[in-house]
This record gives C-alpha cells, structure tokens and sequence, in this order.
C-alpha cells in the first residue's frame, strides 16, 4: 500500500490491487492511530485509505440583477424621452402634441391644417387649405412649445392650447378659389400713366370683385383651433383694388412731370441741351409690376438720335468778356459776358448711361466736356469833369473814349470840386427849390432826365432849357443835352468814379 505520508509503497506490503476492500469504518481517516503499549500495529494490519469526494458548491440566487437592470433602462428611458418629449396635455391649435417630438409636432400641426376644408357658401364648392396656400409656423409652434412644456415640467402638463396663426399664400388662395367659384371674381382695371400733350396724366384704377381672403384665413384659423376638420365661409364677393393703384399712378405722374422740368445735357450747372417734353415722353415706357409699383424704362436707341446733334449744340471757342470796375477794382458790372469753349468728349455710351439714369428718375447728364477758360477784359471806367475847359472826360483804364462841353454851376452855387462816386440812377424827376427871399433859389424844374448823382444834390442830369454847354449855368449840377445825359447814364453804372477839378 502506499504510504500516506511519503507516497512510496510500504516494503513487504502485498499490491494495492490485492488489499481488501474498506470498511465503513475506515472509509475516511479523520482520527489518530490507536497504539497499544505504545507499539504501532504492524503495516500489514492497518487499513487502506481513500479521499471523499468533495461535496460541490452552493448556487449564489442573484434575483436583485433580473429585477433592477430593467427597471434602470425603463428609468434612464423615462428621463430620455423626459428631455426631448412635448408635455402630456398639450394641444396646438388644437392638435394635440403631447408626448410628442418636436418633429413629429411639426408634422402634426401641417398634416391637420392642410386636410381642413372651406366650403364656399352653404352647400357650395370645396377647397383645402392646403390648395389656399395655408400655412402656419409648425416647426417654430412646435420648437416653442417644447422649449415651455418640456415632459420633464410637471408643472406644465394638461396646459391651456396655445394658438397658432394662419396666413395663406394670396396667389395660391386666389388661384384656387378662382377655379372653384369663378363667378366671385372680376378682373380689377389698373391705374395708367400717360402723356397727353405736355404733361402726364393718371387714368384712375377701377375695383375689381373677389372673394375676402382675410375673413377666409380667419375663419381657416378658427376651425383649425376648434379642431374641426371642414369650415363653412360667405362666398359673397367683396371689392378688390388693382395693385396699380391711382394714388401709385399719381405718384409716378408727379415724378415724371418733375424729370420734363429738368431733363437734358448739362456742362456744369448750364442746361446746355434741353429736351422738350414730348421728345423726352417717346423715350420713356411707364408701366406697374405685379406689386403695383410704376417703373420707367427708357429706351436709348431713341435717345441717340439727341447724342449725334450734340457736338453742334456743344462745342464751342472761347468768347472773351468785359467787366466794368471803378478804382477799387470792384467789379460793378458786366457788360459783355465771358463764356469758356467746350469740347465735347466721348460720346459713345452717353445714349446707353443716360437711359439708366432715366430708369432710376434722374433726368439731367452731366456731359464729357473738356473746358477751355475765357479772359475777361476789365475796364476802369471815369467820368472826369475839367470845370476850367467846361468839358466832360469818358475815361476807361486812363484813356480818354469819348468828351463833351458842359454847364457846371456858377459861382453863386459853384460845383464842388473833389473824388466822387455815382450813387444813384432816376430816369426822370423834378428838380425844385422853395426860398420866398432869394428868387435864384426858387424853381421849379419838370421832366429832368437821365439823372445820376454823385454828391449830395449835385449830379448829372440832361438839359432841355437851354443849349449854352461850355459856359457855367446851373445851380451845381453838371448839365448837357438829353442825348448825351442817356449816353453816360447807361455807361457809367453805380460806383463808378467821378472826378471834378479845375
């Protein structure tokens, strides 16, 4: 047998396959040897042993994981659907969207507002919202009411409905309502614009008939809230204006009527090529859009023919021109107006750009020109009085153009000698003086012309009493025949210088 202890065979020991089977009592070796006299009993008397089979391991019972996982995904489910669900309850338009995406609210709402029908008139034709072209914001409805009653807010479930607009879309509306009742509607007549001799002129807008989309959104609207799926509207025509109203074609007629006042080619601020109004009118088309809104085209193929007859109205040379100063330099008058010459520049788009610009209502084109500056002439003029010769000096710049004899005051009522300006213009005037005690000092003169002063009362001024020029005989003034009293009267303007001296 083999020893327990060292695993060998015991010496001597018969073959293991010999040994007797065991007995109950030696079937398991869980006590001490009994010795007897403290000897060991003999090897061959000691019973074979053999090792119980182990008893097999208890089953663990984990009930807590068929029970708990589950109702963690139904939990962490719950406050999924909590965070992207619409609250219990609520209702848009009358659609209910509760527990509801907003996508799927979104398709909700259009699905329901689409199938609505309007009947028109009791027991009258039918059409759909959807075939009106009705539509409400769903996506934002549905986006509003999930950012207010979001499923997690317990506060918001079963709350009031929240409302939803409708509009239609007017040309669909029309169209379909059109199809469906067509002895509703009659064709509005537009407002015109037209030329008419020298002006423009409106041809006022009449109603057409139709059927009031408004009170049909309206009562889309109502029936889409109430949650009902057909709506009964009036099919009673009501008045439907033209896009093109009168007060828009008025509008436009001021306009153009202002662009006739102005239209043309300009060098500078000059109107140098003004365009009457009917040439202007055949080269503008006005007609409203769909909106109603009067536009202006221009047509610059018409406009050419005006560019070609440009350069003759245009170009130009330099044309001097002359100022009258006195010895201040200051320019009193012009007598001859300077102008600078002109050179028309490229004109090969002018027709092209100025029809733009009547497009968008500016009637005045400033043309390509390239200028070359006029000089003036300054002449300083004087009327010099020599009272020792009795003679009247014109002077320009010094140079004597032109003299003639005068009256000057005797020495009873001398002309004053000195530098003078003329002051004053009258054409004609009476000259008196009242002194009771001094017969020289009382007359009474009518009919004086050609008058200009120069000092106090002294002045130039015709005379028709008389024909001694060359010799003293007035009362101060400086006297000479009418024709010649016009002749310094319209050279000489206010300011000039006057001169008197011995």
């Amino acid at each position: 047998m083999t020893d327990p202890a060292t695993g060998r065979e015991a010496e001597g020991s018969p073959d293991a396959s010999s040994a007797s089977p065991p007995t109950a009592a030696t079937a398991v070796l869980d006590g001490p040897i009994e010795t007897i006299d403290d000897a060991v009993v003999p090897p061959a008397q000691v019973p074979s042993l053999q090792w119980a089979p182990a008893e097999p391991p208890r089953k663990k019972k984990r009930l807590w994981l068929w029970i708990g996982v589950p109702a963690a995904v139904v939990a962490a489910g719950a406050v999924t659907a909590s965070l992207v669900l619409i609250a219990p309850g609520t209702a848009i338009a009358g659609v209910p969207v509760g527990l509801l995406t907003a996508g799927a609210a979104t398709d909700a709402i259009s699905q329901r507002l689409g199938a609505t029908t309007v009947v028109l008139g009791e027991g009258g034709p039918t059409v759909t919202a959807a075939q009106l072209g009705a539509t409400v914001d769903a996506h934002g409805l549905a986006d509003r009411a999930f950012a207010a009653r979001p499923m997690w807010n317990v506060t918001q479930w079963f709350g009031d409905g929240l409302d939803a607009p409708v509009t239609l879309d007017a040309d669909r509306a029309e169209a379909a309502l059109r199809a469906a009742l067509p002895s509703a509607f009659t064709a509005p007549v537009p407002a015109q614009v037209s030329f008419t001799g020298t002006a423009y002129t409106v041809t006022p807008a009449v109603a057409g008939t139709g059927l009031d989309l408004d009170a049909i959104a309206a009562a889309v609207h109502d029936a889409f809230v109430a949650g009902k799926s057909t709506v009964t509207v009036s099919a009673a025509s009501v008045p439907v204006a033209a896009p093109a109203t009168s007060e828009r074609a008025q509008s436009a007629a001021d306009q153009l009527n202002g662009m006739l006042q102005t239209i043309g080619f300009y060098v500078g601020d000059e109107r140098t090529v003004p365009i009457d109004p009917a040439t202007a009118a055949s080269w503008l088309t006005v007609t409203p859009d769909a909106s109603g809104a009067f536009s202006i085209t221009a047509d610059a193929a018409k406009i050419q023919a005006a560019v070609d007859a440009l350069p003759a109205a245009v170009n130009r040379a330099p044309a001097n021109g002359t100022v009258i100063t006195n010895s201040d330099g200051t320019v009193l008058e012009t007598s001859v107006p300077g102008a600078d010459g002109r050179t028309l520049g490229d004109t090969s788009t002018v027709a092209k750009e100025f029809a733009a610009q009547l497009d968008a209502g500016k009637a005045a084109f400033a043309l390509p020109v390239t200028l070359t500056p006029a000089s003036t002439v300054t002449l300083q003029r004087l009327l010099e009085v020599n009272l020792s010769e009795q003679m009247l000096y014109l002077k320009e710049n010094g140079a004597v153009v032109d003299s003639w004899p005068i009256s000057s005051g005797v020495a009873q009522s001398p002309t004053y000698t000195g530098h003078f300006r003329i002051n004053s213009h009258i054409r004609s005037q009476t000259m008196t003086s009242t002194d009771p005690n001094n017969p020289y000092w009382n007359y009474d003169v009518p009919n004086v012309e050609w008058v200009m002063y120069f000092n106090g009362d002294e002045a130039f001024h015709g005379v028709y009493w008389h024909n001694n020029f060359g010799t003293p005989q007035s009362h101060g003034c400086v006297g000479m025949p009418n024709y010649r009293a016009k002749q310094i009267y319209d050279w000489s303007p206010t300011g000039v210088d006057v001169w008197i001296h011995d």
